[in-house]
C-alpha cells in the first residue's frame, strides 16, 4: 500500500506500525515526534497500523549545547 513519508510516497506492507515504520528507518522510538496524518502521535500509540494514503512526519530530537 501507499503511504507519504515526510513527503515522500512510499510503498509499505499491509498491516504495516508506526512502530516498524520508525525502525525501518534506522531510527530509536524513544528519540523521535511522529505525526499521523497532521495529528502529532503519543509514544503509545506507535503500535497502531498504517492505512492506505496515510501521510507521517517523523522528526528526530538533535542535541545540541
Amino acid at each position: 500500500m501507499l503511504i507519504k513519508v515526510n513527503g515522500q510516497q512510499r510503498e509499505v506492507s499491509q498491516g504495516m506500525t508506526i512502530r516498524a515504520l520508525i525502525e525501518d528507518h534506522k531510527l530509536s522510538p524513544q528519540k523521535v515526534a511522529v505525526e499521523l496524518n497532521r495529528r502529532l502521535l503519543r509514544s503509545e500509540k506507535y503500535d497502531t497500523a498504517l492505512s492506505e494514503h496515510d501521510e507521517v512526519e517523523i522528526v528526530t530530537f538533535v542535541g545540541g549545547g
